[in-house]
């Protein structure tokens, strides 16, 4: 966790006053332990919430203004709340001034100005949900400090909104979701068609997950990404002919899906839908083994989740895969996954605690051989939502 002294004395640096009228408000990243590309195909996803994430300091202002500053960058700028436009030359802050623009639209007239400073400990673009921790962490502080009721599944769907139609990114629904309704030792399994979720405890024992970090920046999620969801459309179009009231590949168990994938003309096509199908499959196997308290069952399942994506999805690439493959070699390993939306970023292993330090030392000795790239490791814990420090 953030050290809050320390905050707090940058941000009167930034921004000058007192720190008594400061408020802190923590935002976690999330990981996906199983159920990968099934969001936005109306499936079950099982993120949970990590303990590291975004921490937010902010104060009120009587000018109308928004100041935004992080610890991350040396930019700061400030805005006048009422006249938010989007501006490339802004990177990052156009997330928090999304939220302040889907807020505004939905009817929220802000009786103040704010000065906000972020200090984010999710690794850039690693896939862990830096920008939905943002988002979530700004909709909740402002709701706050402005008096209006507090609902994170509203402000999950705020968050989304704002990244789809302020920031032009078509993601699903799960990074904010999980961010906003995380609990401690629990993930969650979420169907992302009817936002219906159950909180499912998550207690390993003496095995940990430990996120490995490829360091390999993810330059083709967006083209494949938006190529992948017009392949699932397209599965859901030729299946029709059996199923006339099919929107999405998730409504299709299956059984179903294979008494009918022949109808599925193109060959690739059909192996993205196979993906999308059995990995639905996949999370509600995990729940029932993590409900058995069976981990080496569920560390088969990470395992299977890659493989598919590997080789039916095809959306891990050389990096992804040779951390994978190096992970799996390291005795008291029982799965290890990608997590996130593929061609780097990171994967997710279960790994047990006496097995940690030697992991870390074999992995990142492999991956090297392999990449030329160095990797970065992080044992986690999994954490709370979003919620207010101080």
């Amino acid at each position: 966790m953030a050290n809050l002294e320390a905050l707090t004395r940058r941000f009167i640096q930034q921004y000058g006053g007192e720190a008594g009228d400061i408020a802190v408000f923590h935002a976690p990243g999330r990981v996906n332990l199983i159920g990968e590309h099934t969001d936005y195909n109306g499936g079950y996803v099982f993120p949970a919430a990590l303990t590291f994430g975004t921490t937010l300091l902010i104060r009120k202002r009587p000018d109308g203004k928004l100041g935004l500053a992080t610890t991350n960058f040396p930019s700061s700028k400030q805005f006048p709340i009422d006249a938010i436009v989007y501006n490339d030359a802004d990177d990052w802050m156009n997330y928090p001034k999304g939220v302040v623009y889907v807020l505004q639209q939905a009817g929220v007239a802000f009786k103040n100005g704010y000065d906000l400073l972020y200090h984010g400990e999710i690794p850039n673009g690693a896939g862990l949900s830096s920008s939905a921790s943002i988002e979530v962490v700004t909709a909740y502080a402002l709701q706050t400090l402005e008096g209006l009721p507090i609902d994170t599944v509203k402000i999950a769907l705020l968050a989304q909104k704002s990244e789809n139609e302020f920031n032009g990114v078509k993601c699903g629904i799960m990074d904010q979701f999980a961010v906003a309704n995380g609990k401690k030792d629990h993930a969650i399994l979420l169907m992302c068609d009817t936002l219906e979720y159950e909180l499912v405890p998550f207690e390993p024992g003496r095995y940990k997950l430990i996120i490995g970090n490829t360091n390999k920046r993810r330059g083709l999620v967006d083209s494949k990404y938006n190529e992948r969801r017009s392949q699932c459309e397209q599965a859901v179009a030729d299946l029709r002919s059996a199923f006339p009231d099919l929107q999405l590949l998730g409504q299709i168990n299956l059984e179903k899906f294979n008494s009918a994938k022949h109808l599925i003309k193109d060959e690739t096509v059909r192996k993205r839908a196979q993906h999308v199908v059995e990995e639905i499959d996949r999370v509600l196997q995990s729940i029932e083994a993590l409900k058995g308290n069976d981990l080496a069952r569920f560390g088969k399942l990470m395992n299977g989740s890659h493989d598919s994506l590997r080789d039916l999805y095809e959306v891990t690439g050389d990096e992804l895969d040779a951390m994978v493959a190096a992970a799996r070699e390291v005795p008291g390993v029982l799965g290890s996954r990608m997590t996130g939306a593929g061609f780097g970023g990171c994967t997710v292993s279960l790994v047990h605690e006496d097995s940690i330090e030697a992991f870390k030392e074999e992995v990142g000795r492999k991956y090297k051989e392999a990449t030329g790239l160095t990797a970065d490791f992080y044992v986690c814990s999994i954490g709370n939502g979003v919620e207010r420090l101080v």
